[in-house]
């Protein structure tokens, strides 16, 4: 189409209650503290407004009435509320015209390129073509999984070829084995997915629609209905041979469609246009399609266009029953068919995860390279399906995580600082030769990707225990080795000597390198302490690993679990659900008490204004790193016990923000042994 005639799409993301409320207390000066206790007596419900709080939460309205800085801050607040608080890029949406676009709407660049500044809903009202692409990492995994498998086992996986009823696939999700299966790992949906037991594909569909704000009320009435189907009702019989596969609940767009096609007599255009005035909420046009809904249409000479629910038999009553729960409903609800392609991946997901289950822990964790809250959670998941991960190793990784002989192996473009260029020339050089030292290994390295950080980082990540245990040895002599071999490779590129001479000269200069020292080697916390440096997880060990019985007996909650119900999206663009969406029914929400352990890292200690101490920190336990915030009056008791490296038990309340990770507001600090005090 060309670039003058393509282009994104600006988003808009706007003041929610909560986050209008702490934005006003900070511009008003007020404490801390103080915005935080009126923006947490807002309730964390869906389509929440200050003016909606107000009237359900008595103690806000009386503070409201009483304080004149409460009123102040809410007052100033509901001016604001839902105004543009930030402006960003359509996650998906790419808009296309046969024109060039500045013809039509104004652009402007975007730290991501050229974009609209009309946002998606104004760009479909001038009748321009709005297109969503959608990128999913699962699908490059699923392949790189189905490589391995037939690496490994000669098998060829073709799902095209495949029915969708495994058996097996359905226990595994029914059981909640579902890290790693797309749109299912979420803790409140593999929960929700246990409750749900699916056993078909309908069923996979079907939750992946419900899982969502408004649509979510539904899930009990839908579970129910599935375990007895003789509890299904109908407001009219007409609606049975739409609804019966989702068991008597709307769930889906295209049931919206066909009960105002089949019961109202609309066309399939016309259908679609209610559709769209439901879920844009436009109330104008809901009023005037509920009258022609239920008593019809006729068009200008008096023929019917729409014959209406009366017209077709079904009471005027039911009608109006039957369009309200409609409206209610289809503000959020999903449509089948895009449901359905996220069905399919989860389903593959989980095929491959049941059936081949190394191979496909191995390329999940190659999709998350980088992220290593996520490789730490599938480390996690691997120890509990029986499946060992084993270290980076210089003489048999490879740049991703590998499966092999029923283990994985670590990826090496996983530890920090080692690059593509390196780990090609590793992977090049070990073959077809005998490495036994650092020596040999060093030699067998094309000299021009020599790097003295790389090899340290390697060797710090325990990529070379293989050539000794004692890691302090090789970083003592690391830098002298490659020194050596970059000083060969500059005076044989120097002095322009034949090939032959090439691999005999290097070797005679590294060979002057010093002998491994005998040096003590660090103790267990320093190396993994540096581990967890290199690749940002613990792998041959964790430093909660001497307390686990204990703290799996005590805790109430653990990072995974917490930062699973702090997932949220506003809503406004439906790819903002591609990988992740908002639980509904999370574990944790804002402002629940918490009993959690893990070992204290990144402490600063702070000074307030009315010269108290206070201290931010972060509790790092087996899945990730949140952050704990100590406040005057709880610090002064916890003191004593915080300090970097050491491991405790708190218990504190979480407190959930938008736009930021969760924090956990501590009230009680004591050491680890004494968690059972709580």
């Amino acid at each position: 189409y060309g670039k003058d005639k393509v282009s994104q799409i600006i988003t808009f993301g706007t003041l929610k209650a909560k986050a209008a409320v702490r934005d006003v207390g900070r511009a008003l000066n007020a404490s801390y503290a103080e915005a935080d206790s009126i923006a947490k007596a807002i309730p964390a419900e869906l389509g929440m407004t200050i003016s909606k709080a107000l009237d359900i939460n008595r103690d806000l309205r009386a503070r409201y009435e009483t304080e004149p800085l409460v009123k102040n801050i809410l007052d100033m607040s509901m001016a604001v509320e839902g105004m543009p608080r930030h402006s960003s890029t359509h996650a998906a949406g790419i808009v296309i015209s046969k024109m060039p676009l500045d013809e039509y709407v104004p652009l402007y660049m975007s730290d991501k390129g050229l974009a609209t500044q009309f946002n998606m809903t104004t760009i479909e009202e001038l009748g321009l073509l709005k297109m969503d692409f959608l990128g999913l990492r699962n699908l490059t995994m699923i392949n790189e999984a189905i490589q391995l498998i037939k690496e490994n086992h000669g098998v060829e996986i073709d799902f095209s070829k495949m029915d969708y009823d495994d058996p097996a696939v359905y226990e595994m999700i029914s059981k909640g084995n579902t890290q790693g299966i797309f749109q299912l790992e979420s803790a409140g949906m593999t929960e929700f997915m246990k409750n749900l037991n699916p056993s078909c594909f309908e069923d996979i569909v079907a939750g992946i629609s419900l899982y969502r704000p408004g649509p979510m009320d539904s899930i009990p009435k839908y579970i129910e209905n599935k375990k007895n189907p003789e509890k299904v009702k109908y407001v009219d019989p007409h609606l049975e041979p739409i609804l019966n596969v989702t068991y008597g609940c709307m769930v889906y767009q295209e049931q919206v469609m066909q009960i105002v096609r089949e019961l109202g007599g609309y066309s399939f255009g016309r259908s679609d246009l209610v559709r769209r005035a439901m879920s844009k909420k436009k109330m104008s046009v809901m009023l005037e399609e509920k009258k022609y809904f239920i008593h019809g249409k006729d068009d200008s000479d008096g023929t019917p266009a729409i014959a209406g629910c009366v017209a077709n038999g079904i009471p005027e009553r039911a009608a109006e029953a039957i369009f309200d729960d409609m409206v209610s409903f289809a503000e959020y609800a999903f449509n089948k068919s895009h449901a359905a392609a996220y069905a399919v991946v989860s389903y593959e997901t989980a095929y491959l995860k049941v059936h081949y289950p190394v191979e496909f822990m191995a390329a999940l964790m190659s999709s998350v390279m980088g992220e290593p809250r996520h490789i730490a959670a599938y480390i996690r998941n691997c120890k509990e399906l029986g499946i060992e991960v084993l270290p980076p190793s210089v003489l048999h990784s490879r740049r991703k995580f590998i499966a092999k002989d029923g283990k994985i192996r670590f990826g090496l473009l996983a530890i920090k600082n080692v690059g593509s260029g390196i780990v090609d020339a590793i992977v090049e050089g070990r073959r077809g030769r005998d490495i036994d030292n650092l020596y040999d290994f060093i030699k067998s390295i094309e000299p021009s990707e020599l790097n003295k950080k790389a090899i340290e980082c390697l060797i710090k990540a325990g990529a070379m225990d293989e050539f000794t245990q004692n890691r302090a040895a090789l970083l003592a002599i690391s830098d002298d080795a490659v020194g050596a071999a970059q000083s060969s490779a500059r005076r044989i590129s120097k002095d322009q000597i034949s090939l032959f001479q090439l691999d005999s000269d290097i070797m005679e200069d590294v060979k002057t390198a010093p002998e491994l020292p005998n040096i003590q080697n660090f103790d267990k916390a320093h190396l993994l302490a540096m581990e967890k440096e290199m690749m940002g997880v613990y792998l041959s060990g964790h430093p909660l690993d001497k307390y686990r019985d204990l703290i799996d007996e005590n805790i109430t909650a653990n990072t995974a679990e917490i930062f699973d119900s702090n997932l949220s999206g506003d809503g406004e663009n439906e790819s903002e659900f591609i990988e992740e969406r908002s639980s509904g029914s999370n574990r944790f929400n804002d402002g629940d008490t918490v009993i959690m352990a893990g070992m204290v890292g990144d402490l600063r200690r702070m000074i307030t204004k009315s010269n108290q101490e206070m201290a931010r920190l972060t509790i790092e336990d087996y899945y990730g790193v949140i952050t704990a915030i100590v406040f005057p009056r709880d610090y002064a008791k916890a003191k004593y016990v915080l300090e970097n490296d050491a491991i405790v038990a708190i218990k504190g309340t979480l407190s959930f923000k938008e736009d930021s990770d969760p924090e956990i507001l501590v009230n009680k600090v004591t050491e680890i042994e004494r968690i059972s005090e709580f």
